[in-house]
């Protein structure tokens, strides 16, 4: 399966405020914590709680959200499929980024170690 342009462009206008609610509903009801999801957070991005909570506020698109995050330099790290695409096949940036958070998320929400999830390379 092939990511294209328009993977990018559905979430360029998606807000990371309408889908953060979410991640914690499901790590939630799994038995984690939302300082776990900010740790994950921050590790991919950078961006620590406050922040978070700023991105938040702001309502930024997950366009702005990768603009502004400074992503780990690990992240090619994260494999593996997410609704159903290879996660290291996809051509389209941003899809791709987006689904590095996805696929972090489950693990977390699986109950996989946080060190694990952290890829240290």
């Amino acid at each position: 399966m092939t990511t294209t342009a328009k993977h990018d462009a559905r979430f360029a206008t998606m807000t990371f405020s309408s889908v953060y609610p979410h991640y914690i509903t499901k790590v939630e009801k799994k038995g984690r914590t939302k300082e776990e999801l900010h740790q994950l957070i921050e590790w991919l991005t950078g961006f620590d709680d406050e922040k978070i909570q700023k991105l938040i506020e702001e309502k930024v698109t997950f366009e702005t959200f990768f603009e502004k995050a400074k992503l780990n330099p690990n992240a090619p790290l994260i494999t593996g499929m997410i609704c159903g695409y290879r996660i290291e096949e996809i051509e389209t940036p941003l899809t791709k980024q987006v689904r590095y958070l996805d696929k972090l998320v489950d693990e977390l929400a699986k109950g996989r170690k946080m060190e694990k999830i952290l890829r240290k390379g």
